[in-house]
């Protein structure tokens, strides 16, 4: 029975180490993932700073599992090169084994300090920020007091005879260590618990230096599955391939060296908890220092053993709402972000051929807008429900207006769709009908329209992925424009045909009128970024007046 409760208690603080791992590392995503992800996005295109964020990442997050879940998503997502996503899981591996270095000192005394600092942050703070920043405080307390306890609890295991015979035909067998430690790595989600259970057990005497060198290797191997398995397509598997491939060849390379590599690293310290750490921070070292030039060249041999898919016929099918990104939620918008810009696109296309529709009544392209808008309506639909799926206490404050955001624009882009294809289309059907043909007046004040438009649209994306704060002015400015051309075209039609005594111009004021309509949904995308900025309600004030003065 003392054989049992010892396992439990080992199993538990197991437990308490992976939970204040996760801690950090959700403390740190939500606190400051926006913010990482827009350092990512705007300064990693050249291999060494690449590198460099890899070990900062992975020494802010307490995890190589978790960056390299974000570098995945990230280079899934087209974010991130795959040369500098190698160059980051790289780093990730470096990363990794400073974090066992500090936590294979006795530090513990400290823990309880981590989390009294943690709590009281946690506590007294109204800002996000402070609360998630305690959170990390306290997950790095939880951390230090598993391993202190972890370590007492491993006492006892030293003189259990079965573990003791199942650890040593471990060491006869290093491949089937390496293979027992890659699978518990896996299990754990984290190298970093892994290694220094390792540690733990050769600091007691469990494991010789040999087979602690063995089993690390199995950790490292380990550490690689997480991402490769939850990537769900071609393109995201192939960051964790390539992380996989390199560790696997450093295994191949020192699986017959173990018994030498712990001779020449007893140098440094003869204790086989010490032996193990400083091998682990020297395998990776190493590979990133081998790797490091070649990730141009192992970059298209991944591309190569996993091609692109073919895309779907059906432009309503999403192409980048992974949902294993759903625990990060920087990535994850970051993924319905750029959906939405694909119903960006296909409201473009919806829209370029609009003047050509009622010019000429071409009634095949016509056709073709109206096949859109359920394609457009099922992608809107889709990140709608991803984003529901997203929300929830995994985001800040930053987070959630991101993803208002996101969801405001989906929302226009919608209305914008179903305007073009419902009832403009259905306009132009009622004109070719009725045999009806617009002026050259008619035409060049729609094209003048059209071209406004278009030109807003574009405002709009530029607002919508950067906030473009110069872009929203400019924006919401060209409202009153629209609002005047629409007005002077109405008037001069009108006045034509009062003088044709014609009353069959109203097809053309409705396509006016929905013109300027798709142009406020358009203007709606400024507002957020106008309103962070305190420059919206003096506009909304402005707008209020010209409206007035206009009608």
């Amino acid at each position: 029975m003392n054989g049992t409760f010892a396992l439990l208690d080992i199993a538990g603080y197991v437990a308490l180490l992976l939970w204040g791992t996760h801690m950090v590392t959700s403390g740190v995503l939500r606190g400051y993932g926006s913010a990482l992800r827009r350092w990512l996005g705007r300064y990693l295109g050249h291999r060494p700073t690449a590198f460099a964020f890899g070990i900062c990442i992975t020494a802010l997050l307490q995890s190589s599992t978790a960056a390299g879940r974000m570098a995945t998503s990230f280079a899934a997502s087209g974010f991130l090169g795959l040369a500098p996503g190698l160059a980051v899981m790289l780093g990730a591996n470096v990363g990794t084994t400073l974090i066992v270095q500090v936590m294979s000192f006795d530090i513990s005394l400290i823990a309880p300090v981590l989390v009294l600092v943690g709590f009281t942050v946690h506590r007294r703070s109204d800002d996000a920020r402070y609360e998630n920043l305690g959170r990390v405080f306290i997950g790095l307390g939880l951390m230090l007091l598993s391993l202190h306890l972890l370590v007492g609890a491993l006492a006892p295991v030293e003189n259990a005879q079965a573990l003791r015979a199942v650890l040593q035909s471990l060491e006869s067998e290093p491949v089937l260590a390496t293979l027992v430690a890659a699978l518990m790595t896996w299990l754990f989600h984290s190298s970093v618990a892994m290694v220094l259970l390792i540690a733990s057990l050769a600091s007691t005497g469990v494991v010789d230096a040999p087979g602690a060198l063995a089993l690390v290797l199995g950790a490292n191997l380990g550490g690689t599955l997480p991402a490769l398995l939850e990537a769900h397509t071609p393109t995201a598997r192939r960051l964790p391939l390539g992380n996989l491939l390199v560790r696997a060849f450093g295994c191949v390379v020192c699986l017959p060296l173990l018994h030498p590599l712990a001779s020449w690293l007893g140098a440094l310290g003869d204790a086989p908890a010490r032996i193990a750490v400083n091998f682990h921070t020297a395998f990776n070292l190493a590979l990133a220092l081998l790797f490091i030039l070649p990730v141009e060249r192992m970059a298209h041999l991944l591309v190569r053993l996993l091609p692109d898919p073919p895309r779907p016929n059906d432009p309503g099918v999403p192409q980048y709402l992974d949902e294993s990104a759903l625990d990060s939620a920087n990535v994850a918008l970051a993924n319905a972000a750029r959906e939405s810009m694909r119903m960006a696109d296909m409201v473009e296309g919806m829209l370029k051929g609009l003047v050509e529709v009622f010019g000429k009544d071409d009634r095949v392209r016509a056709a073709a807008i109206s096949r859109m808008d359920p394609s457009l309506d099922r992608l809107g639909m889709a990140i709608r429900a991803y984003l529901a799926e997203l929300g929830g206490e995994a985001l800040n404050e930053e987070d959630g207006e991101r993803s208002q955001e996101i969801l405001a624009f989906v929302i226009n882009i919608e209305h914008i769709g179903d305007i073009t294809a419902n009832n403009l289309m259905e306009f132009a059907a009622k004109k070719a009908e009725r045999g009806q043909d617009f002026t050259a007046e008619d035409i060049q004040d729609l094209a003048a329209m059209h071209v406004h438009v278009m030109e807003s649209l574009r405002l709009g994306l530029a607002v919508f992925m950067r906030g473009d704060l110069r872009a929203a002015q400019q924006l919401v400015a060209r409202k009153e424009m629209l609002w005047r051309l629409e007005n002077e075209a109405s008037e001069r039609h009108i006045r034509e045909l009062r003088d044709r005594r014609d009353g069959g111009g109203d097809v053309y004021l409705r396509i006016l009128r929905d013109l300027k309509r798709i142009h406020s949904h358009l203007a709606a995308l400024a507002y957020p970024s106008l309103e962070r900025a305190g420059l919206l309600q003096g506009r909304l004030v402005g707008e209020a007046a010209a409206s007035r003065a206009v009608s």
